[in-house]
């Protein structure tokens, strides 16, 4: 063939793949007519959860190393846990924390018909100075007492748990928790996520603590001046010299009392346990009771995590994706190198394994990275031959871009049986517009990006990200999601980190608290004229006459309907900074009471029951006999 002749042909080739593509490449909008109908079945108002402190803060003093980043190291530490702390029957508490006076806070939800004054969870009688600060609240029963502890995680120490000394109906005064040590001694770990399951099947619920920068570096200490472990990530899309991540098998001992605890962190691969983690997902994938573990990294690939445990001996297999012709290495599981933030899981209708949702930073001509939206494409039994069954397909449900994103979270607001899912958005607020020195800083060399000193500044009134809303993705007929936020009325340019879904007030739809970084925190009441809901809470049955009803995580339920079916599992501190109520909802549009399969593991080992389940709220619970009785 001519030399001019293959040019031509050559040419011709790429012209046309660069039109089909660039075809392919167009996301077509809904039109105006079906935004309306999508957002027709919602409405939310919004109440404010608390207000500034006095001298509230807007930045944090840092290690002299870090000084000219400054405001990038302060904007983490906002976060909100929701639950039921008096034995309301709905989810009426709250456990804020507040960077700007680094307070952790037991508060009523807004407007709540029994208020009370908020509560401050003081670290007396431990170790505490002004280079550690509160980044997160988990409440759960470590102590099997039956009422619920709240373990609070930091930068600058390792985790306390503030034992619940009160009953379970009572109302939180000051003094209700006391704080104990996790761990003796204590230990200087930089902590952005916590999480608890049962990992090895014993019927305890286990700790999970993913840590950032380096264990020991005092990164909010001025007096730092020497501390060489203050020290960034060592690339910006493959760090593996973060804090060490925490698996902590826990064992009772009695009421008001610190479990014991074994480390069985070793369980982790030494990529996975020095990631730079900010997100830890639980979910059982496989049909054991054993949850797997996704850990969505910054930085670096994430992990996901195929649980063989034994009860006392911890055993986690990394599973990773292949890539095929459409597919960016980038986007591959194990393999991406963006930078994760967030994980929640939901599933398409009754889909036996769940679509795995991933926050990234997505912000349009700034890095123009990609959320992540792994769908089932194979079998759960692939995972335990070391296959991944799911394919990145983020830009397919219009899901691939969104901003800034950390936690992400996934529930049914409008009680139709389809979720939708909800993304804390922003990072530094500000006046000026940074994304262009932090786009030569991504693009630069890894081997620069540890040193601190190799950073542009990032100081106050400096903006990245700093304005955007956060997105609420409702999915269409043709099972592509639209961000209805605008259409809605919720579309604020507020600074998130941190979301909380729970039926506060108790009638049937799932509100959303959202904690804000350096801004005050919003209870997003739901005021749609939604269908009938069912809301279930599970607690495992007295074991000795008189004796509590403890708190049951990991419990997985299917709904059977023909129209509305319906799959979830009960892990809500799953993501980044938010922590859900301990209960799982279900919708039912035709008003009838439907049949639902409730699974659950124990010592014992794997129980399922089937029942049937009326509009309301009910507890449930379970009986190491294998039943299920609801009240």
């Amino acid at each position: 063939m001519p030399k001019a002749v293959r040019g031509a042909v050559a040419a011709a080739v790429m012209l046309g793949s660069c039109a089909a593509f660039g075809v392919l490449a167009v996301r077509p909008s809904p039109s105006q007519a079906e935004v309306d109908a999508l957002a027709a079945t919602f409405s939310f108002t919004a109440e404010p959860v608390n207000t500034a402190p006095p001298g509230a803060n807007r930045e944090r003093p840092v290690a002299p190393g870090l000084r000219g980043i400054r405001s990038w190291i302060s904007a983490v530490g906002a976060a909100v846990a929701a639950t039921d702390l008096r034995g309301l029957g709905r989810p009426g508490d709250l456990c804020l924390v507040d960077p700007r006076d680094d307070s952790v806070t037991v508060r009523p939800v807004p407007r709540d018909a029994e208020p009370y004054e908020p509560v401050r969870l003081s670290p007396t009688g431990v170790a505490y100075d002004a280079t550690m600060a509160p980044m997160g609240c988990v409440p759960a029963d470590l102590d099997e007492d039956g009422d619920l502890d709240l373990l609070v995680y930091y930068w600058g120490r390792s985790p306390l748990l503030f034992v619940n000394t009160a009953s379970p109906t009572a109302v939180p005064r000051p003094g209700t928790f006391r704080a104990r040590e996790l761990l003796h001694p204590m230990e200087v770990w930089n902590s952005t996520t916590a999480n608890v399951g049962d990992i090895d099947g014993d019927g305890h619920l286990d700790v999970l603590v993913g840590n950032y920068f380096p264990d020991g570096a005092k990164v909010l200490d001025p007096a730092a001046a020497d501390d060489e472990r203050v020290a960034m990530q060592d690339s910006m899309s493959r760090a593996r010299n973060g804090g060490v991540n925490r698996i902590l098998l826990t064992t009772p001992r009695g009421p008001d009392v610190v479990p014991d605890l074994v480390d069985a962190g070793n369980a982790l691969s030494e990529t996975a346990a020095t990631s730079w983690t900010l997100s830890i997902g639980l979910q059982d994938l496989t049909g054991d009771g054993l949850p797997e573990l996704y850990q969505a990294n910054d930085f670096g690939p994430d992990q996901l995590m195929v649980n063989t445990s034994e009860i006392g001996r911890v055993r986690f297999t990394e599973v990773t994706g292949d890539r095929d012709l459409t597919t960016p290495k980038s986007e591959v599981l194990g393999h991406d190198s963006f930078k994760g933030m967030g994980v929640a899981f939901t599933y398409d209708r009754g889909s036996r394994l769940p679509t795995i949702v991933v926050s990234n930073i997505t912000t349009p001509y700034a890095l123009h990275e990609s959320n992540f939206a792994f769908v089932p494409d194979g079998d759960p039994r692939d995972l335990l031959d070391g296959a991944l069954p799911y394919r990145e397909q983020s830009e397919r449900l219009g899901l691939a871009r969104s901003g800034w994103c950390w936690d992400v979270k996934t529930g049914d607001f409008d009680n139709d049986g389809v979720e939708e899912i909800l993304q804390a958005n922003g990072f530094l607020k500000g006046e000026v517009d940074r994304w262009p020195l932090l786009q030569e800083l991504a693009m630069g060399n890894d081997e620069l990006v540890r040193h601190p000193w190799a950073w542009p500044a990032f100081g106050p009134g400096d903006d990245v990200s700093g304005h955007e809303s956060n997105p609420f993705w409702v999915k269409g007929r043709d099972g592509v999601y639209t961000d209805l936020a605008p259409a809605i009325g919720i579309a604020e340019p507020d600074n998130s980190r941190g979301l909380a879904l729970a039926d506060v007030d108790g009638n049937g739809t799932l509100d959303v608290v959202v904690a804000n970084q350096w801004e005050d925190s919003v209870l997003l009441r739901n005021r749609s004229t939604a269908g009938t809901g069912a809301n279930l809470r599970f607690v495992r049955a007295a074991t000795t006459p008189g004796g509590p009803e403890v708190q049951a995580l990991g419990v997985q339920v299917e709904l059977h309907h023909p129209d509305h079916p319906q799959r979830a599992q009960l892990y809500p501190a799953n993501g980044h900074a938010g922590v859900s109520a301990a209960e799982v909802p279900l919708s039912l549009p035709d008003h009838t009471p439907a049949p639902v399969t409730v699974t659950w593991r124990d010592a014992s080992g794997l129980h399922e029951a089937r029942v049937d389940v009326a509009p309301g709220r009910w507890t449930a619970v379970l009986h190491g006999d294998g039943t299920v009785a609801l009240r």
